[in-house]
């Protein structure tokens, strides 16, 4: 449909799952965990069908994608209850898969009907000790919220269940929260870039999903000394709830991109953790500025003679959106123009993301709209087509954001960059963009992409 500006406007692909499909693709990235889905039998296919389009190539995996058991309800089970099934699912869900902890999911039909899934759960979980695993469950049906937030509804509901009170609290033990698997496709990257950053002061991080990662560590994780939220948004409820529980602080900050956001983080680790002397944190960072600065210095030259700075825009998630404009702003040296939140936000938290973007004159245009089919709208009504040899035009302009941004770019004549979910045109195993090693990366691709013309 076409307004009468000629604006089209319509229904795309969504740029998240549902809760029930978050916390799903959490379940999938966590060391020895069997997700169960007390759910119908389209609802596995449809969600491993939407990753597989969009993180990066990256779908299934071991009781992953149409390989999750799942209790398949029909209408036999909405009218007569699903609970005996899902007892069933979940008994020969525990004899057959090798995990050690199994994960109950519920999904917007078993919701609706009220399947007591913890009275369930609770009947099987000495069965379930006995064979040496452990049982929980989490509320996600899908109409609570989008795949971010599934994310928290089943990290708070592990915490809850499944994570051991603290014997101690390990001064140097932190959790890093705030990166989703699969919905950020660079996510084993991204928390592996993470851990070199805390590492640099020392701590023993522990960031649950890569292959690093033990369930030992998700177990010992209420020992922690600080939880570390990298994210504006996502990971702060299930920080809320460790500190709920167990007393552990959090802080939280952007999606570290780069050498200034690096160093934010470096620095409020440290004043949170009270560690060691203000000298010597940064002596840290000055030694990390300095082999950032040196390995990026030979593009200096090309990046000035052949004018690659650009004006930019960002349509992404939360932690995309904010974490890549800083950069860009801080110290890439271009100028984002536009940026637009994919996500549904409350006006405190919209005010809350525009205050982390507050650059000055360079602020840039910052829109809340889910519907990202309208950017080409904003941008026109800020950059009227003219004939204008002089008039002020997005030139040259570079487009990131995610696969379904490459119209947008190919209309503006802009390079275009696939970061945010989804990914559909990259295969990503373990690249990542945070950190300083991160920024360098990002630097790589994004110059790559400007200049791949050539």
């Amino acid at each position: 449909m076409s307004d009468n500006n000629g604006y089209h406007h319509y229904i795309e692909r969504p740029r998240y799952f549902c809760s029930f499909g978050g916390a799903l693709s959490t379940l999938e990235a966590l060391p020895e965990t069997i997700p169960i889905l007390h759910a119908a039998a389209g609802c596995a296919g449809s969600i491993a069908w939407g990753q597989n389009g969009g993180s990066g190539l990256q779908v299934g995996g071991y009781c992953g994608g149409l390989a999750a058991p799942s209790s398949n309800v029909g209408e036999r089970e909405v009218i007569f209850g699903g609970g005996d099934r899902l007892t069933e699912q979940i008994k020969s869900s525990i004899e057959i898969m090798e995990g050690r902890l199994f994960v109950v999911l519920t999904s917007c039909v078993t919701e609706i009907i009220g399947d007591d899934v913890q009275a369930v759960v609770a009947d099987l979980a000495g069965q379930a000790g006995e064979k040496g695993v452990s049982l929980v469950f989490a509320r996600t049906g899908g109409f609570k919220g989008n795949s971010y937030y599934g994310y928290d509804l089943v990290l708070s509901a592990i915490i809850r269940q499944y994570v051991a009170p603290p014997q101690k609290t390990r001064k140097k033990a932190v959790n890093v929260l705030g990166i989703v698997p699969y919905m950020d496709s660079f996510w084993r990257g991204n928390l592996e870039g993470v851990r070199r950053l805390l590492e640099l002061l020392g701590l023993q991080v522990n960031t649950y999903f890569t292959e690093d990662d033990t369930l030992e560590g998700l177990t010992r994780s209420s020992e922690a000394a600080l939880n570390i939220v990298v994210s504006d948004l996502y990971g702060l409820e299930a920080a809320e709830t460790y500190k709920e529980l167990y007393g552990i602080p959090s802080i939280s900050v952007s999606l570290p991109v780069g050498p200034t956001a690096s160093a934010n983080l470096l620095r409020m680790t440290a004043a949170a953790l009270d560690l060691d002397t203000d000298a010597n944190i940064e002596a840290i960072i000055e030694e990390q500025n300095r082999r950032y600065f040196r390995q990026i210095e030979p593009l200096t030259d090309c990046y000035h003679d052949a004018d690659l700075q650009r004006y930019a825009v960002i349509i992404a998630d939360v932690n995309y959106a904010v974490g890549i404009t800083r950069f860009l702003l801080d110290d890439l040296g271009w100028i984002p123009e536009l940026v637009q939140f994919t996500e549904i936000l409350s006006p405190e938290q919209q005010k809350g993301l525009v205050d982390k973007l507050d650059a000055g004159d360079l602020r840039p245009h910052i829109i809340f709209d889910t519907n990202a089919s309208e950017a080409g709208r904003y941008l026109g009504a800020r950059y009227p087509r003219r004939e204008d040899l002089y008039a002020e035009s997005l030139a040259p302009a570079f487009v990131i954001g995610s696969s379904l941004e490459r119209e947008l770019a190919l209309s503006l004549g802009a390079p275009h960059l696939s970061v945010s979910f989804p990914v559909s045109n990259r295969a990503v195993i373990n690249r990542g963009y945070t950190g300083y090693g991160g920024g360098l990366t990002l630097t790589e691709d994004i110059l790559s992409a400007a200049v791949a013309g050539r």
